[in-house]
Order: C-alpha cells, then structure tokens, then sequence
C-alpha cells in the first residue's frame, strides 16, 4: 500500500492497509476487485479525504480501461467534485459517462439516471437542459416523473424562444395536470394550459389597444348587447370568480352575459381602477342583476411571444366578483 493512501485512525488505517490488499491480489475486473474499491471509496468519503480518493479512483481506471466498473469510478470522482462544490468539472465527468461509457445499475439504480439528474441541476444552459430532457424521457420515462420531465423540457424550449416545441411539451404536460407538484412552479398547470389552449384557438377577440377594447365593452354595455359582449369575452381561459378564489378555478367561464343584465342599466367607473398598470386593468363595473351587483372587469395584455402579430395585444380575460380587495 503506497504511503499516500493512508489515513484516519488505527483502525481505518489498517482496514484500508486490508482493502489494498485485496485490490492488489485482483489481476483482473471483477465484482471482488469492485467490492474493495467501493469500501475504500467509502473509507475515504467518511474521513473526508477527497484527493485521495479522486487520485485512487483516476488510477484504479488508468491500470485498466476496459473495466466494466470504471463508469461508476467515475461517477464517484464526479460527487467528489460536486461535493466540493466545483460544479463544471462535476458535469464534465457526469456527461463522459453518459457519452463514452455503458450504463451500470448499481443496488437498482441506474448510473446514467443519476448523471442525468444531476447534469439538469448543475446546468444554466436552457439548450444542455433540453439535450438531457430529451434523453430523460426516452430512455428512462418510466422511473421519473414523465409530468414534472415535460414541463421543464417546455419550459426550457420557451426560454430559448423554439415556440413549436414549447407548446408540444406543454401539450404531453397536460394529462398530468392536477397530478404533478412542480417544485418553484405553483403555476405550472395554469401556464401549460393557458398557453396550449390559447394556441389552439382562433385568437380572433383580442385588441391591438386596452383603450380600443375598455371603449367597445363599454359600448357593449350601454346598449345591452349581451351578443356583442359575448364576442369580445376571450374565448380560452376566460374566468369568472370571486376575488378569494384560486386563479386556477375558472368559475362560471362557460354563461351568457344575458342572464345577469336582465333589464337594468349596467354602469361603468369613468376610468380603470387605480391598481391597473401596463400589463392589467380593471374596470369597475354596478348594476349586475344578481345578489352580487359589483363586477370587475379583468383585462390584460396578452403574452403570447409564438405569435407576433398577437403577443402584446389586449383581451377581456375575465370578470371578478364583489368590491375589490
């Protein structure tokens, strides 16, 4: 045993002096030379002593190459580097093995699995996520989370502005809406639906302004053109709800303006509410004839970036129920 790789107390001093042994009685690749090597892994990952280990583990592959063990070898030197916080190179050996070597399970666990797992959570490259989204999915898509696989993979073609791909894997997404917990993504579900759906749609009720489309409601009220009130409400995603419900609960979306005007006046506010802005608007509508008789009208600018022509135009998204909160 080389000086160098000693370490610790007595005991492991000796108990790698034993493993060292062992290792050096092994002429060729085997599950007895593995068993030694991954105890004196263990070994030195106890006692923290990472350059030994990484020098142990880069001479265990130079002395045979051909070693149908040295992917997990160097899986270990690339958790060594990431626990040490040096995150490329970790990637760097997590991506050799995915490209240059055979996948190995180990105690049921796939080694290119956890590369890949990893090589997702180190990288700040939307492109490299997608390479290993996309090989996530097709190699293992039955030991993940297919929702979770799908709308990251979207997400990272929305990022980079491939919009036809962005809304295919938003499209797989959708059957686990509802059953999917996205972590740091509270919103997923409504933002793959709202966009899928906008996509689906004719787009033919937006406005190129918020005045052209708050001025032609309001005409709509002040003739109590239920009809014309209908064709200007979005078509898709279109809400109606009390200011206390969930933005994921669309409430009474599908009805006929019709119903809640009977024969009074509808009244509008002079001008929008104070909480509009350059994204949002609201207009404070009364006269509703229903017990709640306050509405607000919700409008918004439209982000829709896989159209041009719509993105940044307005629509009536939705209406909010009672004075505002």
């Amino acid at each position: 045993m080389d000086p160098y790789y000693r370490a610790g107390s007595k005991a492991d001093r000796e108990a790698l002096k034993n493993l060292f042994i062992i290792l050096s009685g092994e002429d060729r690749a085997g599950m007895t030379k593995f068993a030694a090597v991954r105890e004196i892994a263990g070994v030195y990952v106890r006692l923290g002593e990472y350059g030994k280990l990484t020098h142990f583990l880069a001479s265990c592959i130079s002395r045979d190459p051909q070693d149908p063990y040295n992917a997990y070898y160097l899986h270990l030197t690339a958790y060594v580097h990431k626990e040490r916080q040096a995150y490329p190179v970790a990637a760097l050996y997590f991506d050799m093995i995915i490209k240059n070597y055979p996948d190995l399970i180990i105690r049921g666990r796939s080694i290119h699995l956890d590369c890949l797992e990893h090589l997702i959570a180190l990288t700040g490259s939307p492109e490299r996520r997608i390479q290993y989204y996309k090989e996530l999915i097709d190699r293992f898509s039955g030991k993940i989370d297919l929702g979770t696989a799908y709308f990251m993979l979207a997400r990272s073609y929305e990022q980079i502005g491939e919009w036809d791909e962005a809304i295919q894997s938003y499209t797989k997404y959708r059957p686990y809406i509802g059953k999917t917990n996205i972590r740091g993504f509270p919103d997923a579900d409504y933002h793959a639906k709202q966009l899928v759906d906008f996509h689906n749609s004719p787009r033919d009720w937006t406005f190129e302004s918020l005045a052209a489309l708050v001025a032609a409601v309001k005409s709509a009220l002040d003739e109590g053109n239920s009809p014309r009130l209908r064709q200007y409400q979005a078509k898709v995603n279109f809400f109606a709800r009390s200011w206390s419900q969930d933005a994921d609960d669309s409430g009474m979306a599908e009805f006929s303006l019709s119903a809640f005007t009977g024969n009074n006046e509808i009244r509008c506010a002079p001008s929008l509410d104070p909480g509009s802005n350059a994204n949002e608007a609201y207009l404070k509508t009364t006269g509703w004839d229903q017990y709640i008789t306050t509405w607000y009208l919700y409008f918004r600018k439209i982000y829709f970036p896989a159209d041009p022509d719509i993105h940044g135009r307005w629509e009536w998204a939705g209406i909010y129920y009672g004075e505002k909160l």
